[in-house]
């Protein structure tokens, strides 16, 4: 198995600019939200599940999961979020851990927004990386990037482990509080020690 760093950290910390930069230097990706959303796709693995368990109206014509009836039925509804995350996680898993295998690069970024809340991914990695910014920063980067209000944006993150917690639980920590160029150069730094590490392992 390849060398693996989780990467994870709060809403609005900058997840995807971090794992744009280090797949631009080599890094192989494997990201557990675009996996959810292939497996929730047309003919998506998990579909024929999915319509089982919850009914043909959470289904689109074009056989993909209907994202917001299914986000408002879960929302409410914890027995509901319970029976569809354990359709998903298993297959978001497994499907992981095979792009893991597979991967050619020198080492595998697995991005799971909720690593340390699961904490099912943990025999999969070598180390735990978080991209973490000031709660304000959060609020005001994904009410700028979406439709939602300062109070439902606190929500999502009171729903996320609180951020002390995530930071002494990881490895590593990149700081995204500044410019695009210095979160930059934390990742190219973090890029030369993992290819150390991944070198060492081999």
């Amino acid at each position: 198995m390849a060398f693996c760093v989780g990467l994870t950290g709060g809403i609005g910390c900058g997840k995807s600019s971090a794992t744009d930069m280090f797949a631009a230097l080599g890094a192989a990706v494997v990201d557990t939200d675009v996996i959810s959303r292939e497996l929730t796709g047309p003919g998506g693995a998990a579909m024929d599940r999915i319509a089982r368990e919850f009914g043909a109206e959470y289904v689109l014509p074009d056989g993909s999961l209907d994202r917001a009836r299914m986000r408002a039925l879960v929302f409410g509804d914890a027995d509901a979020k319970r029976r569809l995350e354990a359709i998903l996680h298993p297959l978001i898993r497994e499907t992981s851990r095979s792009r893991i295998a597979d991967a050619r690069a020198a080492y595998v970024l697995l991005v799971v927004p909720l690593l340390l809340e699961t904490d099912s991914y943990r025999d999969l990695l070598n180390r735990v990386l978080v991209i973490d910014c000031d709660e304000a920063r959060q609020v005001e980067r994904v009410m700028a990037r979406s439709s939602l209000r300062d109070d439902e944006v606190r929500s999502i993150m009171k729903a996320q482990l609180p951020r002390a917690e995530r930071l002494a639980r990881a490895d590593d920590v990149l700081r995204n509080d500044a410019d695009i160029n210095h979160l930059r150069a934390q990742v190219e730094q973090l890029h030369a020690r993992y290819l150390g590490h991944a070198k060492a392992q081999a």
